[in-house]
Order: structure tokens, then sequence, then C-alpha cells
């Protein structure tokens, strides 16, 4: 059945084949800082956009989207904060979100955070 990294990196890789299939490109890919990680980095249009995919199997606690709490998030913006402090980007900045619910249910949420 493999370990829930496999099935996480299986999930960026469906999420990354869909956004690209969406007119995004890929920018950066694990983004790992001392406060938090960001899944996928890409640009759509002006937009550079900080991803975070969820993955699970099943929805007996809610399902993917409900993983996303107040803590993930705050280290989401941590990690996004870092790499702008870090890179030359000063155009418009936004978080979204794919979740994966079993292997057929795919959600993507535009500007999740409402930035």
């Amino acid at each position: 059945m493999g370990t829930a990294q496999d099935a996480g990196a299986r999930a960026e890789d469906d999420a990354l084949r869909m956004l690209i299939g969406r007119g995004m490109t890929q920018v950066g890919r694990n983004y790992r800082c001392r406060g938090g990680e960001i899944d996928l980095i890409m640009r759509d249009g002006a937009h550079l956009v900080f991803v975070e995919v969820r993955f699970r199997r099943r929805r007996d606690f809610g399902g993917a989207l409900s993983s996303i709490d107040r803590r993930k998030r705050e280290r989401l913006v941590t990690a996004a904060q870092h790499y702008l402090a870090t890179h030359a980007w000063r155009g418009p900045c936004r978080f979204d979100v794919v979740a994966f619910d079993g292997r057929d249910e795919c959600h993507w949420i535009r500007d999740a955070f409402g930035t």
C-alpha cells in the first residue's frame, strides 16, 4: 500500500500535473525553512502561488481540506514570507490548496486564505 510519504508525493505529482494542465508554471517544490514548508510554488499569470497539497485516504476525520488548521496556515505564511524575503519577487501572491480525498476526489481552492 505504501507509506504516507509515498501517498503525499503522489498527491503532489498529481497536483503539479493538474496545475500545469491549467496553464500554471512550476517555480519550486518542497521549499523548506525553519518555520515551515511549501509543497509547490507556481506562477499563474502575474501571481506567484504558494500551493499546499493535502491527501487523505478516507474522510473519517473531516477529509483533506479540514486538515488545514490555524497552525498549518501560520506555518505556510511563515514559509512564504521567508521565500519572498530571499527571492526577488515583487508581484502579487496568493495561497491555493489542492486537496485529495482518496484517489478520485480532488478540490482546488484558489486564493484559499483570502490574501
